[in-house]
């Protein structure tokens, strides 16, 4: 079994596969992540739980963009599965060219995305809006070129941004709303966090096209924690949930030999 950990800001989203089926995913608190131990016992406990031997898990492969978490899933991989993990960066196996200024600074997480878009679109223009902690978009060409792509803050990064920054706005829960005028300051904080980040992301899809591709229409995939709760706006082809963990694990195999 290969188990895959994507570390974000904030959470760590994990998966188990069996050859290429998926049969477990998982999210567990980054800051909860602090110590070798705690990471180890957590991810143990959570595949127990599940009726899965930690035993069974023979590869480990992980994507970070949390440099002081790094040491401690190395640990924990070594110490509680004697494993020594593979950890994906722009000097693996990618399969992709990367056209960056510098290669070293694109994210794991923004990698393994690629690699699994250009695996399910084959010879297709993509675009992959990653809704976590950061909205990215990654921008990669029919030849399997990664071009750059765009950062902008996401949903819940945003409204931390407005519950820190002023007086008397707090947090809200981050859904779809009924409405786009909001009635009520909690309402209105609702509207705006969910149709500014739909906006954003039709305009931001629509100058990309055109800038990358002269108008020929590319796959938009969404993913990441967020990409549901924007279903009924018609702003991807297809939502892959998985789509980094499929990515860890296509990376996996590239660089197996």
């Amino acid at each position: 079994m290969l188990l895959c950990l994507d570390v974000g800001n904030s959470q760590i989203y994990g998966g188990v596969f069996e050859k290429q089926e998926i049969q477990l995913r998982f999210r567990y608190d980054s800051q909860q992540a602090s110590t070798s131990d705690q990471l180890g016992i957590f991810l143990r406990a959570v595949l127990q739980e599940n009726d899965i031997n930690p035993k069974a898990v023979k590869y480990i492969a992980a994507s970070s963009v949390v440099p002081n978490l790094d040491y401690s899933v190395r640990a924990a991989c070594r110490k509680y599965f004697d494993c020594d993990p593979f950890i994906l960066t722009s000097a693996a196996k990618t399969g992709l060219t990367i056209q960056y200024h510098n290669p070293e600074q694109v994210g794991a997480d923004r990698l393994a995305t690629a690699i699994a878009g250009v695996n399910y679109f084959k010879n297709k223009p993509i675009i992959i809006v990653d809704l976590g902690t950061a909205t990215t978009f990654d921008v990669i060409d029919a030849q399997s070129t990664y071009l750059g792509g765009v950062i902008l803050a996401g949903l819940r990064l945003s409204m931390e941004a407005l519950q820190s920054n002023t007086a008397k706005l707090s947090a809200v829960e981050i859904i779809q709303p009924r409405n786009v005028i909001g009635q009520s300051t909690k309402e209105g904080m609702q509207s705006g966090l969910f149709y500014g980040q739909a906006g954003m992301i039709r305009e931001l899809t629509t100058r990309i096209s055109q800038e990358a591709f002269a108008g020929v229409k590319p796959t938009v995939i969404g993913t990441g924690g967020f990409a549901y709760l924007f279903e009924r706006e018609h702003l991807f082809d297809v939502i892959m949930s998985d789509l980094v963990l499929d990515g860890l694990r296509l990376a996996h195999e590239l660089n197996l030999s």
